[in-house]
């Protein structure tokens, strides 16, 4: 990466260029606020904790992937995957139509479909582990106190989270109750069994158990 342009956001330096800025556009029209203050907040935190750790990454990659990963999380999803595996797709789809390369529209891809599984994304690299860590601060307190008070505070304050935990958890359960089929290898999982009634999923010792083979 070449050197860009930076600007002030909330009180935090980020990189900023026209396909930045495009992204952000993209993900102000395609987002409820509440989601776009998330999407907003997690790349701000990520590119925080990149100067804080002083980790190398592409800047771009990592603003794309934060800013589109949560792109499916709404009322109409309709699957037939996992959440973010369609939005990974859309969020590569965008990065390729900007004209960027296949490896880096890979990354893009990896950020955003192994958001939610932080077990994988923390040990990918670095701009899939910095997207990974900067939604997970944001949803989970991942790594909260790596950050200074005064800057979260500063970002919160600039993108307020307008409810986030009541509306994530109704997106969440909408899916578990929707498109069950795609909620049972993920966290989404965990909101079907708490919150919706008559939610069931299939084992994983039964699968295995009957596999169609003799041993």
């Amino acid at each position: 990466m070449t050197a860009m342009e930076m600007r002030i956001v909330a009180g935090i330096s980020v990189p900023h260029n026209r396909l930045i800025d495009r992204a952000i556009e993209h993900a102000h029209h395609a987002y409820e606020p509440y989601l776009f203050n998330h999407v907003m907040r997690s790349w701000l935190f990520a590119v925080k904790l990149a100067e804080l750790q002083n980790i190398a990454h592409d800047a771009e990659v990592l603003a794309i992937g934060a800013l589109l990963h949560d792109i499916t999380l709404n009322d109409r999803f309709a699957g037939p995957r996992r959440f973010e595996v369609e939005a990974a797709d859309l969020a590569r789809d965008f990065a390729t139509e900007a004209g960027l390369n296949g490896r880096r529209a890979q990354l893009i891809w990896d950020s955003v479909a192994l958001n939610s599984t932080p077990s994988i994304g923390l040990y990918k690299e670095a701009e899939v582990a910095l997207c990974t860590t900067g939604i997970c601060f944001d949803v989970v307190g991942l790594k909260y106190s790596f950050i200074p008070s005064s800057d979260v505070r500063a970002i919160v304050a600039e993108f307020p989270r307008l409810g986030m935990k009541r509306k994530m958890t109704s997106c969440f359960c909408h899916i578990a109750k929707t498109q069950p089929e795609t909620t049972y290898d993920n966290f989404v999982r965990d909101f079907g069994e708490r919150f919706v009634p008559g939610y069931t999923v299939p084992s994983s010792v039964d699968l295995v158990a009957g596999a169609p083979f003799d041993e």
